[in-house]
């Protein structure tokens, strides 16, 4: 009687992989984990649970492994994309950096008298990123247009302030270092800003973090004490509750924090 229940789990399982795979794939750069399309990771996992408790009702013998598996690994998934978001934050905060540089050395390069095209080729030298800018004025393109394409980048949305100020100068004649410069002026204030609230969230996330990991702690003293979490938690019904909630509301508790931080970096 376990065979048909068997093959109903891998193919449950096959099924919630290839979704995860495609979701992967069909899902646009810089898209937060939780959002409109977030049904595609939601079906996901619906099917990862349903495969796991088919497992379980096809043989409670393994539910001790099953469970905690199932746990541990949306855990860790969830965390995983935590970190990937973190990461991207660093990336982003990065490119607005070089923004700001290329912005200054563009002006700077303008006023000792470099032409446009030239001061744009070192840019790119510099920062290949501004290749295609670069290459648009050698053919005599739209450079506005080029960097409002870059700005789409994570963290190069400052570049719509460069292709604004090159349009105005290009349309009324305004000399295209005064405007440049201006920006950049702009950007140093806007930059220092940035650091300010980012200085401020610094310690709501390491505060978060550390009471995320206070159960680590708290494990780890249990069992220094003679006591046995792990066989508690990996073994008994009530362990697993207590692991899935206990996972949840810490994961909870991070994401909490971060949305709190994304829209005071956004507003």
């Amino acid at each position: 009687m376990t065979e048909p229940w068997g093959a109903l789990a891998a193919v449950t399982v096959s099924l919630g992989a290839a979704l995860a795979v495609g979701r992967g794939r069909a899902r646009p750069a810089g898209a937060g984990w939780l959002n409109s399309r977030g049904g595609h990771a939601g079906a996901t996992w619906a099917l990862v649970i349903v495969a796991a408790l088919t497992v379980v009702a096809a043989h409670p013998s393994r539910a001790s492994r099953v469970i905690p598996a199932l746990a541990l690994g949306g855990a860790g998934a969830i965390g995983w994309r935590l970190v990937r978001q973190r990461r991207a934050r660093h990336r982003a905060a990065e490119v607005s950096r070089r923004v700001l540089e290329s912005c200054e050395q563009l002006a700077a390069e303008l006023v000792s008298g470099q032409p446009p095209g030239n001061a744009l080729e070192h840019l790119a030298a510099t920062w290949p990123t501004l290749a295609p800018v670069a290459a648009a004025h050698r053919v005599g393109a739209d450079v506005p247009a080029a960097l409002r394409h870059l700005s789409r980048t994570p963290g190069a949305h400052d570049l719509r302030l460069l292709a604004a100020a090159w349009q105005v100068s290009h349309h009324t004649g305004q000399g295209l270092s005064t405007a440049i410069e201006r920006v950049a002026r702009d950007l140093v204030a806007g930059q220092r800003t940035e650091r300010l609230i980012e200085s401020e969230l610094a310690s709501a996330r390491a505060t978060a973090r550390l009471v995320a990991g206070l159960p680590l702690l708290a494990w780890a003293m249990g069992s220094g004490a003679g006591g046995s979490p792990v066989g508690f938690l990996l073994q008994t019904p009530a362990g697993w509750a207590c692991l899935a909630s206990g996972l949840a509301f810490a994961l909870a508790g991070l994401w909490w924090i971060e949305a709190i931080a994304r829209s005071v970096e956004r507003g």
